[in-house]
């Protein structure tokens, strides 16, 4: 198994793209650990790794809450001594309709948990990942962050949150590639996400195809699984 052995950590793991995530690291002997707002979500996620064949733990974690953020980490260290990869993957998809349509409430939190609460994970997870021999950082920034992009339908506090990131990961990248962490980053557009455990998953894409989550698995995975020497920092797309 190509990751047996490591350890990976996933937010935003309840569902959708994490989800999918999770179940592919623990079908490749990788020992996972899943976040979601809501534990019954994370644990549901966990147990379909474990039914996959993989090991799992569920954790509670509200990126929007920085104490919420603590108590995550807390409870990582408490179960594992060293975390080999970081999956940034957590970040409340926002569609409203227009600009004024979206409450307040909902621009802040989607704000507050994909900027801040990536940073906060980040910084509560690296000092287990720095007691890694192959720490690595992967953020789902989506092609919201890139600049100039604007194809989503997505509301603009989640181009900000993502703008935000994309900010982050990169400035992060020059500064623990000294310390041999190595910070990758996705800029994917919009793009379906089939059940993992049905038989959309392993169906084969033709020219043309929207982006399936199976082809950003296998990049993430590609990406990891190279010689520390190698350092593939992003990852863009052409939408199609």
């Amino acid at each position: 198994m190509e990751f047996a052995g490591y350890r990976v950590v996933v937010t935003g793991a309840g569902r959708g793209f994490g989800r999918a995530l999770a179940l592919a690291f623990g079908r490749e002997g990788a020992e996972v650990f899943v976040s979601a707002r809501r534990f019954q979500a994370a644990e549901d996620t966990a147990q379909e790794v474990r039914q996959v064949g993989g090991r799992a733990h569920a954790f509670e974690c509200d990126l929007a809450d920085a104490e919420s953020v603590r108590e995550f980490a807390e409870g990582l260290a408490e179960t594992a001594d060293a975390v080999d990869v970081l999956v940034n993957n957590g970040a409340p998809y926002l569609d409203a309709g227009g600009f004024t349509e979206a409450t307040d409430e909902q621009v802040a939190e989607t704000i507050a948990a994909g900027a801040a609460g990536t940073v906060l994970v980040t910084k509560a997870v690296l000092p287990l990942l720095l007691r890694s021999d192959r720490p690595d950082i992967v953020t789902m920034v989506s092609g919201c962050g890139e600049y100039g992009n604007h194809r989503s339908a997505a509301h603009e506090a989640f181009y900000a949150a993502k703008s935000a990131q994309a900010g982050f990961t990169e400035v992060l990248s020059k500064r623990l590639r000294p310390q041999g962490v190595r910070v990758i980053s996705l800029y994917p557009p919009d793009f379906e996400t089939p059940d993992p455990l049905g038989p959309e998953w392993d169906e084969p894409t033709r020219n043309g195809d929207a982006l399936r989550a199976r082809s950003l698995v296998d990049c993430v995975r590609f990406a990891i699984g190279q010689p520390r020497d190698c350092f593939i920092k992003s990852f863009y797309f052409e939408q199609v």
